[in-house]
């Protein structure tokens, strides 16, 4: 950028102009039509622009956080992002059973959830016909095996990959920047480093239930137009849930994010 280090992201449409032989400023970033990021109380932190798909890539070990799926999912919501899990490392067949009896509860809302093993040749072909079209994102916490897929994906990128330390039940972070690989003419991705937050802090609070898409049809039917969905009577989402219309589980990560991001808003308020 002239003049300023910060402002583009992966996934960024920007004008430049050459000023010596391979080198160049960026003169205008065109407008967005999506913006990926996480907040919380002191800064924010893009993770791409322009994706029409993010890639939540979890596997059968080590553990994966059910909270920063939703998380993820809450995030894309209000951005009109396309959302695929990815259950990595499908060949261990008891870990990849237990995990995706937890990921069912996703795939029955209507995320479309893949298995795949990125250590087998097929995993690339097996996620092809997802990227057709698409500018797509890979997300989620280190030792997942992101750069392992995209590795099979695209072999030329050789991004570093490590052993997850089984002691810790963990990976280790080794993609510390986003790089844009393009697949074919019509479809890119984007590996982002591994993260272990997913700050939801720029969502307002009376914003944050309609991230979860199975609580569209209850909204607005609450006895009080300002219900938090928490404990208010005549809340349509508690009765929802009381009724098994929508998963008690789900209501309360809502419950959980809710009193997270409003401690860090609280917080925030007292300095």
């Amino acid at each position: 950028m002239r003049g300023k280090k910060g402002g583009v992201t992966c996934g960024d449409q920007v004008e430049c102009q050459l000023t010596t032989s391979g080198q160049g400023v960026i003169e205008t970033i065109k407008p967005r039509k999506s913006l990926l990021y996480r907040s919380d109380s002191f800064k924010e932190k893009i993770i791409a622009a322009n994706v029409t798909q993010i890639i939540i890539v979890v596997a059968a070990i080590p553990s994966f956080s059910e909270e920063l799926i939703n998380r993820c999912l809450v995030a894309v919501e209000s951005e009109n992002i396309e959302v695929l899990i990815v259950l990595n490392k499908a060949d261990l067949a008891e870990p990849t059973l237990a995990a995706m009896h937890i990921l069912s509860l996703y795939k029955d809302l209507g995320y479309p959830v893949l298995q795949l093993s990125a250590i087998q040749d097929a995993s690339a072909s097996a996620l092809q016909p997802y990227l057709k079209g698409h500018l797509s994102v890979l997300a989620g916490q280190s030792g997942m095996g992101k750069s392992t897929l995209l590795n099979a994906l695209v072999p030329e990128a050789k991004r570093a990959t490590a052993e997850i330390s089984v002691a810790l039940d963990s990976g280790c972070h080794t993609t510390t920047h986003s790089q844009l690989y393009h697949i074919d003419a019509d479809s890119d991705i984007i590996d982002s480093p591994g993260i272990q937050e997913f700050g939801l802090n720029h969502i307002k609070d009376e914003n944050l239930a309609w991230g979860f898409i199975e609580f569209h049809p209850y909204i607005g039917h609450c006895k009080f137009n300002n219900c938090r969905h928490v404990s208010e009577p005549g809340c349509a989402l508690i009765l929802a849930a009381q009724e098994g219309k929508i998963h008690s589980k789900r209501l309360g990560f809502y419950h959980k994010l809710l009193r997270h991001e409003s401690h860090l808003s609280l917080s925030d308020s007292l300095f």
